[in-house]
């Protein structure tokens, strides 16, 4: 069995980075929630999420979601809420502090996701900068901390996608009118509580185009096994199927590229990371639209 690198993501390194932040109860007690590009820990019954960041660069992310929590509370948009109001460094990995959600009532649905991303394409700019949505922007650093997990020759051809469609989506002419995106659209950031869906991870909250956020699920019907019938309750809902404009293909293409690189981040140490970026490379190479990708 491989071990993991010595600076491997792992829970065991996301609970000492607990106690780093003067929070030894949820060092020993607090429970995993997900483990990705950060680390969740709910804390008790009733005590605060915990999130720990992969690395001390994500630290101004970390910061600025915090920002876009407490703007779409002032803006009424349903979303999660910061427990704290600072983002904290702690061995090297940022710590933020978040309000316990209620017990889900329902698993989200695909009208959900659509009904809160016509809240969030409405408001105008926010008080703070957001960044562009660069999605293409994390494929160097999955590739760095991948390692020998990828072979050379695949992290060329990743990087060789990466640059034409990043050359391609320069060029693109929107359907709809730029401004603030979620950045990472998928039911699984949305949470059905006993008052309603609201949004959750903000991280990727964006100032681009809003079609973005719209092939998130198109690519979800076609990757991911997305039922067809769900994906049209969600074109319904928002109101415009992003499959219609001519510029879908590049951002799909994008999206795909970042999602084969954020995978094999994992590889080192999981077999199951390493089998699933396996399965995603080969199909791009092969120009393979139908193979199915699962999550990871």
């Amino acid at each position: 069995m491989t071990q993991p690198s010595p600076g491997a993501f792992t829970e065991a390194r996301a609970r000492a980075v607990l106690a780093a932040a003067g929070r030894p109860e949820a060092a020993a007690d607090a429970r995993l929630l997900s483990l990705g590009e950060n680390a969740v820990f709910a804390l008790g019954d009733s005590g605060p999420v915990i999130r720990v960041g992969r690395s001390a660069e994500l630290l101004e992310r970390a910061e600025r979601e915090l920002a876009v929590a407490r703007w779409l509370e002032d803006s009424g948009v349903p979303a999660v809420r910061a427990a704290e109001p600072a983002a904290q460094l702690a061995d090297g990995h940022p710590v933020t502090y978040w309000r316990r959600l209620p017990e889900a009532v329902r698993p989200a649905a695909p009208g959900d996701l659509a009904a809160l991303l016509r809240s969030v394409h409405a408001l105008p700019e926010p008080p703070f900068r957001l960044p562009r949505r660069e999605l293409l922007g994390g494929v160097e650093r999955g590739l760095r901390l991948a390692g020998d997990a990828v072979s050379p020759q695949d992290a060329e051809y990743l990087r060789g996608r990466r640059d034409a469609f990043a050359l391609a989506a320069g060029a693109l002419e929107p359907h709809l009118a730029r401004g603030p995106i979620h950045g990472d659209a998928l039911t699984r950031n949305v949470h059905v509580g006993p008052e309603g869906p609201v949004l959750v991870d903000l991280e990727t909250f964006s100032s681009d185009l809003r079609e973005h956020d719209l092939v998130v699920m198109a690519l979800s019907r076609d990757r991911y096994g997305l039922a067809a019938e769900a994906y049209d309750t969600f074109v319904s809902v928002y109101g415009w199927d992003v499959r219609d404009w001519e510029g879908c293909a590049v951002l799909r293409g994008s999206r795909e590229t970042a999602s084969c690189a954020w995978v094999s981040q994992h590889a080192p140490g999981n077999p199951a990371a390493r089998k699933e970026f396996t399965r995603r490379i080969a199909s791009l190479r092969e120009k393979d639209a139908a193979v199915r990708w699962y999550p990871f």
